[in-house]
Protein backbone atom coordinates (compact mmCIF):
# COMPACT_ATOMS: atom_id res chain seq x y z
CA UNK A 1 0.00 0.00 0.00
CA UNK A 2 1.35 3.41 -0.96
CA UNK A 3 1.18 5.86 1.93
CA UNK A 4 0.19 9.47 1.17
CA UNK A 5 2.88 12.13 1.00
CA UNK A 6 1.74 15.30 2.75
CA UNK A 7 3.26 18.72 2.12
CA UNK A 8 3.65 20.89 5.25
CA UNK A 9 3.46 24.67 4.98
CA UNK A 10 4.29 26.35 8.29
CA UNK A 11 2.81 29.79 8.87
CA UNK A 12 4.23 30.59 12.32
CA UNK A 13 5.83 33.76 10.95
CA UNK A 14 2.62 35.03 9.34
CA UNK A 15 -0.54 33.62 10.90
CA UNK A 16 1.30 32.69 14.11
CA UNK A 17 2.46 36.28 14.49
CA UNK A 18 -1.21 37.31 14.53
CA UNK A 19 -1.38 35.86 18.05
CA UNK A 20 -2.30 38.69 20.40
CA UNK A 21 0.86 40.27 21.80
CA UNK A 22 3.29 38.43 19.50
CA UNK A 23 5.68 40.34 17.25
CA UNK A 24 8.93 38.95 15.89
CA UNK A 25 11.79 41.30 15.01
CA UNK A 26 13.67 40.64 11.73
CA UNK A 27 16.55 38.61 13.18
CA UNK A 28 14.06 36.43 15.10
CA UNK A 29 12.09 35.83 11.91
CA UNK A 30 15.27 34.83 10.11
CA UNK A 31 16.27 32.43 12.90
CA UNK A 32 12.82 30.79 12.96
CA UNK A 33 12.73 30.50 9.16
CA UNK A 34 16.15 28.84 9.20
CA UNK A 35 15.06 26.41 11.90
CA UNK A 36 11.87 25.56 10.02
CA UNK A 37 13.52 24.95 6.66
CA UNK A 38 16.98 23.69 7.64
CA UNK A 39 16.29 21.81 10.88
CA UNK A 40 12.65 20.74 10.80
CA UNK A 41 12.61 20.29 7.02
CA UNK A 42 9.14 21.78 6.45
CA UNK A 43 8.28 22.01 2.76
CA UNK A 44 7.31 25.69 2.75
CA UNK A 45 7.19 28.69 5.08
CA UNK A 46 4.84 31.64 4.96
CA UNK A 47 6.84 34.46 6.49
CA UNK A 48 4.77 37.66 6.35
CA UNK A 49 1.86 39.66 4.98
CA UNK A 50 2.51 42.21 2.23
CA UNK A 51 2.42 45.97 2.86
CA UNK A 52 2.46 45.70 6.66
CA UNK A 53 5.50 47.84 7.50
CA UNK A 54 9.03 48.73 6.52
CA UNK A 55 10.29 46.41 9.26
CA UNK A 56 8.32 43.54 7.77
CA UNK A 57 9.71 44.32 4.33
CA UNK A 58 13.23 44.21 5.76
CA UNK A 59 12.55 40.88 7.50
CA UNK A 60 11.27 39.24 4.31
CA UNK A 61 14.23 40.61 2.34
CA UNK A 62 16.70 39.16 4.86
CA UNK A 63 14.96 35.76 4.82
CA UNK A 64 14.82 35.67 1.02
CA UNK A 65 18.48 36.63 0.72
CA UNK A 66 19.43 33.76 3.03
CA UNK A 67 17.03 31.33 1.28
CA UNK A 68 18.34 32.19 -2.19
CA UNK A 69 21.91 31.48 -1.11
CA UNK A 70 20.73 28.12 0.24
CA UNK A 71 18.70 27.23 -2.86
CA UNK A 72 15.45 27.46 -0.85
CA UNK A 73 13.86 30.61 -2.26
CA UNK A 74 10.99 28.74 -3.94
CA UNK A 75 9.90 27.52 -0.49
CA UNK A 76 9.44 31.03 0.99
CA UNK A 77 5.97 32.56 0.60
CA UNK A 78 4.25 35.85 1.50
CA UNK A 79 0.53 36.60 1.85
CA UNK A 80 -0.71 39.14 -0.68
CA UNK A 81 -4.02 40.78 -1.48
CA UNK A 82 -6.25 41.36 -4.51
CA UNK A 83 -5.13 45.00 -4.80
CA UNK A 84 -3.97 45.44 -8.37
CA UNK A 85 -0.18 45.60 -8.54
CA UNK A 86 0.57 46.74 -4.98
CA UNK A 87 1.04 43.41 -3.16
CA UNK A 88 2.85 41.79 -6.08
CA UNK A 89 5.28 44.72 -6.35
CA UNK A 90 5.87 44.78 -2.56
CA UNK A 91 6.59 41.05 -2.44
CA UNK A 92 8.72 41.09 -5.59
CA UNK A 93 10.86 43.92 -4.19
CA UNK A 94 11.79 41.77 -1.16
CA UNK A 95 13.21 39.07 -3.41
CA UNK A 96 10.35 36.64 -2.68
CA UNK A 97 8.93 34.84 -5.71
CA UNK A 98 5.81 33.15 -4.29
CA UNK A 99 2.60 35.04 -3.46
CA UNK A 100 -0.19 33.47 -1.43
CA UNK A 101 -3.06 35.53 -2.81
CA UNK A 102 -5.99 36.09 -0.46
CA UNK A 103 -9.36 36.10 -2.22
CA UNK A 104 -12.87 35.73 -0.83
CA UNK A 105 -14.06 32.13 -0.48
CA UNK A 106 -17.64 32.92 0.55
CA UNK A 107 -20.35 34.96 -1.11
CA UNK A 108 -21.02 37.08 1.98
CA UNK A 109 -17.36 38.10 2.24
CA UNK A 110 -17.33 39.00 -1.44
CA UNK A 111 -20.61 40.89 -1.31
CA UNK A 112 -20.38 42.64 2.08
CA UNK A 113 -16.65 43.17 2.59
CA UNK A 114 -15.59 43.91 -0.98
CA UNK A 115 -19.02 45.11 -2.12
CA UNK A 116 -18.43 43.40 -5.47
CA UNK A 117 -20.20 40.79 -7.56
CA UNK A 118 -18.57 37.36 -7.99
CA UNK A 119 -17.70 38.18 -11.60
CA UNK A 120 -16.02 41.45 -10.60
CA UNK A 121 -13.98 39.68 -7.92
CA UNK A 122 -12.95 36.90 -10.31
CA UNK A 123 -11.78 39.47 -12.85
CA UNK A 124 -9.72 41.25 -10.17
CA UNK A 125 -8.12 37.94 -9.07
CA UNK A 126 -7.15 37.01 -12.62
CA UNK A 127 -5.54 40.41 -13.20
CA UNK A 128 -3.32 39.94 -10.11
CA UNK A 129 -2.45 36.35 -11.09
CA UNK A 130 -1.51 37.42 -14.62
CA UNK A 131 0.60 40.31 -13.33
CA UNK A 132 2.41 38.03 -10.86
CA UNK A 133 3.15 35.56 -13.67
CA UNK A 134 4.51 38.38 -15.82
CA UNK A 135 6.86 39.28 -12.93
CA UNK A 136 8.13 35.71 -12.81
CA UNK A 137 6.25 34.83 -9.61
CA UNK A 138 4.31 31.74 -8.58
CA UNK A 139 0.79 32.11 -7.18
CA UNK A 140 -1.07 30.08 -4.58
CA UNK A 141 -4.64 31.11 -3.77
CA UNK A 142 -6.28 31.36 -0.34
CA UNK A 143 -10.09 31.07 -0.44
CA UNK A 144 -10.73 33.07 2.74
CA UNK A 145 -13.77 31.79 4.68
CA UNK A 146 -13.96 28.73 2.42
CA UNK A 147 -15.63 26.86 5.28
CA UNK A 148 -18.38 29.48 5.48
CA UNK A 149 -18.66 29.40 1.69
CA UNK A 150 -19.17 25.63 1.59
CA UNK A 151 -21.77 25.85 4.34
CA UNK A 152 -23.77 28.78 3.01
CA UNK A 153 -22.84 29.45 -0.63
CA UNK A 154 -21.24 26.38 -2.27
CA UNK A 155 -22.37 27.52 -5.72
CA UNK A 156 -20.23 30.63 -5.26
CA UNK A 157 -17.17 28.49 -4.31
CA UNK A 158 -17.62 26.29 -7.40
CA UNK A 159 -18.19 29.30 -9.64
CA UNK A 160 -14.95 30.81 -8.38
CA UNK A 161 -13.02 27.56 -8.88
CA UNK A 162 -14.47 26.97 -12.33
CA UNK A 163 -13.41 30.44 -13.45
CA UNK A 164 -9.85 30.00 -12.14
CA UNK A 165 -9.22 26.47 -13.40
CA UNK A 166 -7.27 27.49 -16.45
CA UNK A 167 -5.12 30.06 -14.61
CA UNK A 168 -1.49 29.44 -13.52
CA UNK A 169 -2.51 29.12 -9.85
CA UNK A 170 -0.45 26.27 -8.38
CA UNK A 171 -2.23 25.53 -5.09
CA UNK A 172 -5.71 26.24 -3.77
CA UNK A 173 -5.57 26.79 -0.01
CA UNK A 174 -8.81 26.13 1.83
CA UNK A 175 -9.04 27.84 5.24
CA UNK A 176 -11.51 27.20 8.02
CA UNK A 177 -11.02 30.88 8.76
CA UNK A 178 -13.32 31.10 11.77
CA UNK A 179 -12.74 27.56 13.06
CA UNK A 180 -16.38 26.57 12.54
CA UNK A 181 -16.01 23.08 11.03
CA UNK A 182 -16.03 19.64 12.60
CA UNK A 183 -14.25 16.61 11.09
CA UNK A 184 -17.39 15.23 9.41
CA UNK A 185 -17.97 18.54 7.64
CA UNK A 186 -14.32 18.72 6.58
CA UNK A 187 -14.62 15.27 5.02
CA UNK A 188 -17.86 16.18 3.25
CA UNK A 189 -16.64 19.51 1.84
CA UNK A 190 -13.11 18.36 0.97
CA UNK A 191 -14.43 15.32 -0.91
CA UNK A 192 -16.75 17.56 -2.90
CA UNK A 193 -13.77 19.68 -3.89
CA UNK A 194 -11.65 16.63 -4.75
CA UNK A 195 -14.41 15.06 -6.83
CA UNK A 196 -15.10 18.22 -8.80
CA UNK A 197 -11.44 19.25 -9.23
CA UNK A 198 -9.40 16.01 -9.14
CA UNK A 199 -6.27 17.55 -10.64
CA UNK A 200 -6.08 20.50 -8.24
CA UNK A 201 -3.60 20.67 -5.36
CA UNK A 202 -5.51 21.54 -2.17
CA UNK A 203 -4.04 22.73 1.14
CA UNK A 204 -6.14 22.82 4.30
CA UNK A 205 -5.71 25.59 6.89
CA UNK A 206 -7.35 24.91 10.26
CA UNK A 207 -8.20 27.16 13.21
CA UNK A 208 -8.73 25.86 16.72
CA UNK A 209 -11.77 27.76 18.02
CA UNK A 210 -13.59 24.53 18.98
CA UNK A 211 -10.36 22.66 19.82
CA UNK A 212 -10.83 20.69 16.59
CA UNK A 213 -7.90 21.98 14.50
CA UNK A 214 -5.86 18.77 14.66
CA UNK A 215 -8.94 16.57 14.11
CA UNK A 216 -9.98 18.66 11.13
CA UNK A 217 -6.48 18.50 9.64
CA UNK A 218 -6.59 14.72 9.79
CA UNK A 219 -10.08 14.64 8.26
CA UNK A 220 -8.72 16.71 5.38
CA UNK A 221 -5.88 14.21 4.84
CA UNK A 222 -8.34 11.31 4.86
CA UNK A 223 -10.28 13.12 2.14
CA UNK A 224 -7.32 13.45 -0.19
CA UNK A 225 -5.92 16.85 0.76
CA UNK A 226 -2.24 17.08 -0.26
CA UNK A 227 -1.03 19.99 1.87
CA UNK A 228 -1.49 21.18 5.47
CA UNK A 229 -0.83 24.48 7.21
CA UNK A 230 0.57 24.43 10.75
CA UNK A 231 2.28 26.67 13.27
CA UNK A 232 4.82 25.96 15.98
CA UNK A 233 3.10 25.55 19.36
CA UNK A 234 -0.27 26.20 17.68
CA UNK A 235 0.27 29.98 17.58
CA UNK A 236 -2.37 31.98 15.71
CA UNK A 237 -5.34 34.29 16.02
CA UNK A 238 -7.89 33.63 18.75
CA UNK A 239 -7.45 29.97 19.79
CA UNK A 240 -4.62 29.44 17.31
CA UNK A 241 -3.82 27.06 14.46
CA UNK A 242 -3.00 23.36 14.18
CA UNK A 243 0.30 22.72 16.04
CA UNK A 244 2.98 21.11 13.89
CA UNK A 245 4.19 18.68 16.58
CA UNK A 246 0.76 17.12 17.13
CA UNK A 247 -0.05 17.01 13.42
CA UNK A 248 3.24 15.28 12.62
CA UNK A 249 2.89 12.64 15.35
CA UNK A 250 -0.69 11.72 14.42
CA UNK A 251 -0.02 11.69 10.67
CA UNK A 252 2.84 9.26 11.15
CA UNK A 253 1.45 7.01 13.89
CA UNK A 254 -2.23 6.81 12.93
CA UNK A 255 -2.23 7.26 9.16
CA UNK A 256 1.28 6.23 8.10
CA UNK A 257 1.40 9.44 6.10
CA UNK A 258 4.82 10.58 4.90
CA UNK A 259 6.25 14.04 5.55
CA UNK A 260 9.77 15.46 5.42
CA UNK A 261 9.64 16.62 9.06
CA UNK A 262 12.62 15.81 11.30
CA UNK A 263 10.81 14.91 14.53
CA UNK A 264 13.95 15.01 16.63
CA UNK A 265 14.11 18.81 16.23
CA UNK A 266 10.48 19.57 17.13
CA UNK A 267 11.11 20.19 20.83
CA UNK A 268 14.13 22.44 20.33
CA UNK A 269 12.36 24.57 17.73
CA UNK A 270 9.28 24.82 19.96
CA UNK A 271 11.43 26.19 22.79
CA UNK A 272 13.00 28.81 20.53
CA UNK A 273 9.57 29.99 19.35
CA UNK A 274 8.33 29.97 22.95
CA UNK A 275 11.21 32.26 23.90
CA UNK A 276 10.80 34.65 20.96
CA UNK A 277 6.99 34.81 21.15
CA UNK A 278 6.68 35.07 24.93
CA UNK A 279 3.78 32.60 24.76
CA UNK A 280 4.50 29.89 27.33
CA UNK A 281 3.92 26.28 26.27
CA UNK A 282 1.37 24.67 28.63
CA UNK A 283 3.06 21.87 30.63
CA UNK A 284 0.48 19.34 29.40
CA UNK A 285 0.69 20.29 25.69
CA UNK A 286 1.20 17.08 23.68
CA UNK A 287 4.70 16.31 22.39
CA UNK A 288 6.40 19.54 23.54
CA UNK A 289 4.87 20.22 27.00
CA UNK A 290 7.17 20.00 30.03
CA UNK A 291 5.15 17.21 31.66
CA UNK A 292 4.04 15.02 28.75
CA UNK A 293 6.85 12.49 29.14
CA UNK A 294 6.77 12.53 32.93
CA UNK A 295 5.20 9.60 34.78
CA UNK A 296 3.73 10.66 38.12
CA UNK A 297 2.02 7.54 39.46
CA UNK A 298 4.38 5.02 41.00
CA UNK A 299 2.47 2.14 39.40
CA UNK A 300 3.43 3.54 35.97
CA UNK A 301 7.12 3.54 36.80
CA UNK A 302 6.74 -0.01 38.13
CA UNK A 303 5.05 -1.02 34.86
CA UNK A 304 7.82 0.57 32.83
CA UNK A 305 10.28 -1.58 34.72
CA UNK A 306 8.23 -4.61 33.63
CA UNK A 307 8.40 -4.52 29.81
CA UNK A 308 7.39 -0.84 29.35
CA UNK A 309 3.75 -1.50 30.17
CA UNK A 310 2.91 2.22 30.30
CA UNK A 311 4.67 3.35 27.11
CA UNK A 312 3.05 4.06 23.75
CA UNK A 313 4.42 4.95 20.31
CA UNK A 314 5.11 8.50 21.46
CA UNK A 315 8.57 7.67 22.71
CA UNK A 316 10.29 10.82 23.99
CA UNK A 317 13.53 9.96 22.19
CA UNK A 318 11.70 10.50 18.87
CA UNK A 319 11.40 14.17 19.75
CA UNK A 320 14.81 14.72 21.28
CA UNK A 321 13.53 14.23 24.82
CA UNK A 322 13.67 11.60 27.57
CA UNK A 323 11.15 10.03 29.94
CA UNK A 324 11.14 11.33 33.50
CA UNK A 325 9.59 10.08 36.72
CA UNK A 326 8.07 12.71 38.97
CA UNK A 327 8.90 12.87 42.66
CA UNK A 328 6.00 13.68 44.98
CA UNK A 329 3.29 12.17 47.13
CA UNK A 330 2.04 9.92 44.29
CA UNK A 331 5.42 8.73 43.08
CA UNK A 332 6.10 5.69 45.27
CA UNK A 333 9.27 3.65 45.44
CA UNK A 334 9.38 2.81 41.73
CA UNK A 335 9.64 6.46 40.67
CA UNK A 336 12.25 7.16 43.33
CA UNK A 337 14.27 4.10 42.34
CA UNK A 338 14.21 5.19 38.67
CA UNK A 339 15.60 8.60 39.61
CA UNK A 340 18.22 7.13 41.93
CA UNK A 341 19.36 4.79 39.16
CA UNK A 342 19.86 7.77 36.86
CA UNK A 343 22.06 9.33 39.55
CA UNK A 344 23.98 6.09 40.14
CA UNK A 345 22.67 5.73 43.73
CA UNK A 346 21.47 2.52 45.38
CA UNK A 347 19.59 2.20 48.68
CA UNK A 348 18.53 -0.76 50.78
CA UNK A 349 14.83 -1.33 51.44
CA UNK A 350 14.77 0.44 54.82
CA UNK A 351 16.57 3.49 53.47
CA UNK A 352 14.23 3.54 50.49
CA UNK A 353 11.25 3.53 52.84
CA UNK A 354 12.60 6.54 54.76
CA UNK A 355 13.37 8.52 51.64
CA UNK A 356 9.92 7.72 50.19
CA UNK A 357 8.24 8.97 53.37
CA UNK A 358 10.19 12.23 53.23
CA UNK A 359 9.29 12.85 49.58
CA UNK A 360 5.61 12.15 50.32
CA UNK A 361 5.82 14.61 53.21
CA UNK A 362 7.28 17.29 50.94
CA UNK A 363 4.63 16.55 48.30
CA UNK A 364 1.85 17.07 50.84
CA UNK A 365 3.28 20.54 51.40
CA UNK A 366 3.10 21.20 47.63
CA UNK A 367 6.88 21.43 47.38
CA UNK A 368 8.44 20.54 44.06
CA UNK A 369 11.06 17.80 44.31
CA UNK A 370 13.45 17.36 41.38
CA UNK A 371 15.96 14.63 40.65
CA UNK A 372 18.72 17.03 41.63
CA UNK A 373 17.18 17.33 45.12
CA UNK A 374 17.47 13.60 45.75
CA UNK A 375 21.09 13.44 47.00
CA UNK A 376 20.31 16.18 49.52
CA UNK A 377 17.16 14.40 50.68
CA UNK A 378 19.01 11.09 50.98
CA UNK A 379 21.78 12.72 53.04
CA UNK A 380 19.30 14.57 55.23
CA UNK A 381 17.14 11.51 55.89
CA UNK A 382 19.89 8.97 56.45
CA UNK A 383 22.16 11.30 58.44
CA UNK A 384 25.34 9.85 57.05
CA UNK A 385 27.85 10.63 54.34
CA UNK A 386 26.70 14.21 54.57
CA UNK A 387 28.92 16.24 52.32
CA UNK A 388 29.28 19.97 52.78
CA UNK A 389 28.82 22.35 49.89
CA UNK A 390 31.92 22.60 47.74
CA UNK A 391 30.75 25.96 46.43
CA UNK A 392 29.68 28.36 49.16
CA UNK A 393 28.32 31.87 48.77
CA UNK A 394 30.17 33.90 51.42
CA UNK A 395 28.56 37.28 50.72
CA UNK A 396 27.04 39.32 47.94
CA UNK A 397 25.47 42.66 47.24
CA UNK A 398 23.21 43.65 44.33
CA UNK A 399 22.39 47.28 43.54
CA UNK A 400 19.46 48.67 41.57
CA UNK A 401 19.41 52.39 40.83
CA UNK A 402 17.13 54.34 38.49
CA UNK A 403 18.87 55.13 35.20
CA UNK A 404 21.83 52.82 35.88
CA UNK A 405 22.49 49.17 35.09
CA UNK A 406 22.14 46.82 38.08
CA UNK A 407 25.45 45.81 39.69
CA UNK A 408 26.46 42.73 41.66
CA UNK A 409 29.55 42.07 43.78
CA UNK A 410 30.02 38.63 45.29
CA UNK A 411 32.48 36.48 47.18
CA UNK A 412 32.36 32.68 46.87
CA UNK A 413 34.47 29.84 48.16
CA UNK A 414 35.15 27.00 45.71
CA UNK A 415 36.71 24.00 47.41
CA UNK A 416 37.93 26.27 50.20
CA UNK A 417 39.51 28.94 47.96
CA UNK A 418 37.88 32.39 48.05
CA UNK A 419 37.10 34.35 44.86
CA UNK A 420 35.59 37.80 44.46
CA UNK A 421 34.16 39.47 41.36
CA UNK A 422 31.78 42.24 40.22
CA UNK A 423 29.67 42.78 37.12
CA UNK A 424 26.78 44.78 35.72
CA UNK A 425 23.79 43.16 34.01
CA UNK A 426 20.35 43.67 32.54
CA UNK A 427 18.81 42.77 35.90
CA UNK A 428 19.99 41.98 39.44
CA UNK A 429 20.13 38.25 38.86
CA UNK A 430 21.76 38.70 35.45
CA UNK A 431 24.49 40.82 37.09
CA UNK A 432 25.00 38.12 39.74
CA UNK A 433 25.37 35.36 37.12
CA UNK A 434 27.73 37.47 35.01
CA UNK A 435 29.98 37.93 38.05
CA UNK A 436 29.98 34.17 38.61
CA UNK A 437 30.85 33.57 34.96
CA UNK A 438 33.85 35.87 35.32
CA UNK A 439 35.15 33.66 38.14
CA UNK A 440 34.55 30.39 36.35
CA UNK A 441 35.52 31.36 32.82
CA UNK A 442 38.01 34.16 33.45
CA UNK A 443 39.77 33.18 36.69
CA UNK A 444 39.40 29.39 36.67
CA UNK A 445 39.28 28.85 32.91
CA UNK A 446 36.29 26.54 33.25
CA UNK A 447 32.99 26.25 31.41
CA UNK A 448 29.80 27.62 32.94
CA UNK A 449 26.38 25.97 32.39
CA UNK A 450 23.88 27.59 30.04
CA UNK A 451 20.58 28.74 31.51
CA UNK A 452 17.87 27.38 29.19
CA UNK A 453 14.67 28.08 31.14
CA UNK A 454 13.72 30.22 34.13
CA UNK A 455 10.32 29.71 35.76
CA UNK A 456 8.94 31.63 38.72
CA UNK A 457 5.90 30.55 40.71
CA UNK A 458 4.25 33.00 43.11
CA UNK A 459 1.27 31.77 45.15
CA UNK A 460 -2.01 33.62 44.56
CA UNK A 461 -3.42 35.90 47.20
CA UNK A 462 -1.51 39.13 46.79
CA UNK A 463 0.77 38.85 49.83
CA UNK A 464 3.99 40.81 49.35
CA UNK A 465 5.90 38.45 51.66
CA UNK A 466 4.80 35.23 49.93
CA UNK A 467 7.48 32.68 49.13
CA UNK A 468 8.65 32.68 45.52
CA UNK A 469 9.68 29.39 43.95
CA UNK A 470 12.24 29.69 41.18
CA UNK A 471 13.02 26.64 39.03
CA UNK A 472 15.93 27.04 36.62
CA UNK A 473 16.80 24.61 33.84
CA UNK A 474 20.48 24.32 32.96
CA UNK A 475 22.43 22.63 30.19
CA UNK A 476 25.98 21.45 30.87
CA UNK A 477 27.59 19.44 28.09
CA UNK A 478 24.91 16.88 27.13
CA UNK A 479 23.20 17.02 30.52
CA UNK A 480 20.01 18.99 31.18
CA UNK A 481 18.89 19.43 34.78
CA UNK A 482 16.72 21.65 36.99
CA UNK A 483 17.44 23.26 40.35
CA UNK A 484 15.00 25.01 42.66
CA UNK A 485 15.23 27.92 45.08
CA UNK A 486 12.60 29.09 47.55
CA UNK A 487 12.61 32.52 49.20
CA UNK A 488 10.42 35.55 49.79
CA UNK A 489 12.73 37.47 47.44
CA UNK A 490 12.75 36.41 43.78
CA UNK A 491 16.43 37.25 43.24
CA UNK A 492 17.42 35.35 46.37
CA UNK A 493 15.37 32.34 45.26
CA UNK A 494 17.17 32.35 41.90
CA UNK A 495 20.55 32.66 43.63
CA UNK A 496 19.76 29.64 45.83
CA UNK A 497 18.88 27.59 42.74
CA UNK A 498 22.13 28.72 41.12
CA UNK A 499 24.30 27.73 44.09
CA UNK A 500 22.67 24.31 44.12
CA UNK A 501 23.56 23.98 40.43
CA UNK A 502 27.20 24.96 41.05
CA UNK A 503 27.55 22.28 43.70
CA UNK A 504 26.15 19.68 41.33
CA UNK A 505 28.62 20.49 38.57
CA UNK A 506 31.46 20.71 41.09
CA UNK A 507 30.89 17.04 41.90
CA UNK A 508 31.05 16.28 38.17
CA UNK A 509 34.23 18.31 37.84
CA UNK A 510 35.83 16.47 40.75
CA UNK A 511 34.79 13.05 39.42
CA UNK A 512 35.59 13.63 35.75
CA UNK A 513 38.39 16.16 35.95
CA UNK A 514 36.65 18.36 33.40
Amino acid sequence: MRHPVIEIMDTTLRDGEQTSGVSFVPHEKLMIARLLLDDLKVDRVEVASARVSEGEHNAVRIICDWAERRGLLSRVEVLGFVDGHESVDWIHSTGCRVINLLCKGSLKHCRYQLKKTPDEHIADILRVVDYAEAKGMETNLYLEDWSGGMKESPDYVFRLMDALRGSPIRRYMLPDTLGILNPLQVIEYMRKMMKRYPDAHFDFHAHNDYDLAVSNVLAAVLSGCRGLHTTINGLGERAGNAPLASVQAILKDHFQAVTRIDESRLNDVSRVVESYSGVVIPPNKPIVGENVFTQVAGVHADGDNKRNLYCNDLLPERFGRKREYALGKNSGKANIRKNLEDLGLQLDDESMRKVTERIIELGDKKELVTQEDLPYIVSDVLKHDVQGDRVRLVSYIVNLAYGLKPMATLRVEINGTPYEESSSGDGQYDAFVRALRKIYKGTLGRRFPMLTNYAVTIPPGGRTDAFVQTVITWQFDDRVFRTRGLDADQTEAAIKATMKMLNLIEVDFDNNGC
